[in-house]
């Protein structure tokens, strides 16, 4: 198959998914490109794009995406016609809210002009992150339930997420299918901390909805009963304001902001991982938390619950710095059944979500629709 993979910003856990979604379809044979924003990155989206360029078929091209709607986005449209008609594609496949608008608007535009590529979606949380009730969250579900008339086919990385879907922008939609995120064999090598590491230790976009600010609160309180430290990767909108509450709130000698970094690098600079978000849909850093032996603490949010199911790791209430402060203390005075309790998360998530079997059932998905 020709596939292409549309995605708005290529950083954090979305970026991920399509790289080693890409990546494993090209190793199979399949003729494989993406596109992506020319304007947001990271320090890791270049040398990610990098190393994955040579085996992309149908290349790696950018283009302007707007993170905000507006006009701009009828010329990003016509920007990804314009590159998927020359590629004379199978399958275009868009991830996220604004991936996923531009590929299947791109898709029905094509199939008018007889080239029958089939539009995949997979939202990533995207539009339903937002709250139902809002003038935003209506408008931007009533955008989903629009497009859906130019789904061929819908992905979703949790139960949750596809559940969620249904309920907020269409109860009976085209095919669908629930394929988790999955990890490659070297996330479960051994990733044995730094011995200058931190107590706790947060990997993420730095923006509202991942909780930082709990993180921060439950730290101050902690740190007036006994020193603990954390490290904070990450980049985003709310990185200055974050640092600034930091200070603010005393703990600038203990908390660490390193901004982006690879994930192996990232995860021997904390030993316990602290996943404070208010919304998610299926998040590769708690996946790869579990797959390196990290103590977790999250919050039970999106599919974080079905990637601990099964296993005697709690979770705790979102945006709740007191339940977050207690979770993280008991974890520091009992080092050793939080390690035990890490121990039966990783061997659950080996056995449960790998790049293999996430791309297979993908593939599967395609060839089912296309027919």
């Amino acid at each position: 198959m020709r596939i292409l993979h549309c995605l708005r910003a290529p950083v954090g856990g979305l970026f991920r998914h399509v790289l080693d979604l890409a990546s494993e379809q090209a190793a199979r044979g399949h003729d494989v490109g993406i596109l992506a924003d020319s304007n947001a990155a990271d320090r890791l989206t270049g040398p990610n794009f990098a190393a994955i360029e040579s085996a992309m078929k149908l290349g790696v091209a950018r283009i302007p995406m707007g993170r905000q709607p507006g006009l701009g986005d009828w010329q990003a449209v016509r920007s990804v016609l314009q590159h998927a008609r020359r590629l004379h594609l199978d399958v275009l496949h868009g991830h996220g809210a604004k991936g996923g608008a531009y590929a299947r608007l791109a898709a029905r535009s094509l199939k008018k002009q007889d080239q029958f590529v089939r539009a995949f979606y997979t939202p990533h949380g995207g539009s339903l992150n937002f709250k139902p009730g809002t003038l935003e969250g209506r408008a931007f579900l009533r955008i989903e339930g629009l497009l859906e008339r130019h789904t061929d086919g819908l992905i979703f990385e949790s139960a949750y997420a596809a559940r969620l879907y249904r309920e907020r922008v269409n109860p009976a939609g085209g095919p669908e299918r629930v394929i988790p995120n999955g990890l490659r064999p070297e996330d479960f090598a051994d990733f044995p901390a730094n011995p200058d590491a931190t107590d706790f230790l947060f990997i993420g976009e730095l923006r509202p909805i991942k909780g930082i600010e709990f993180l921060l609160k439950a730290l101050a309180t902690l740190n007036a009963q006994r020193r603990v430290t954390a490290t904070i990767v990450g980049s985003g909108p709310n990185e200055e304001e974050l640092q600034q509450k930091s200070v603010a709130l005393g703990l600038a000698p203990v908390v660490t902001f390193t901004g982006a970094l690879p994930a192996r690098e990232a995860l021997k600079l904390g030993r316990i991982m602290v996943v404070p978000s208010l919304a998610e849909s299926f998040p590769y850093v708690v996946l790869e938390a579990a797959a390196a032996g990290l103590p977790l603490i999250s919050t039970s949010v999106g599919g974080i619950p079905e990637i601990v199911a099964g296993t005697d790791t709690g979770l705790i209430p979102p945006g709740d710095a007191n339940a977050l402060g207690a979770a993280m203390l008991d974890a520091l005075t009992n080092p050793h059944a939080a390690a035990a309790r890490a121990t039966r998360l990783r061997e659950n998530v080996s056995s449960k979500y790998t790049v293999a079997g996430m791309t297979t059932a993908v593939l599967d998905f395609y060839a089912l629709t296309i027919g």
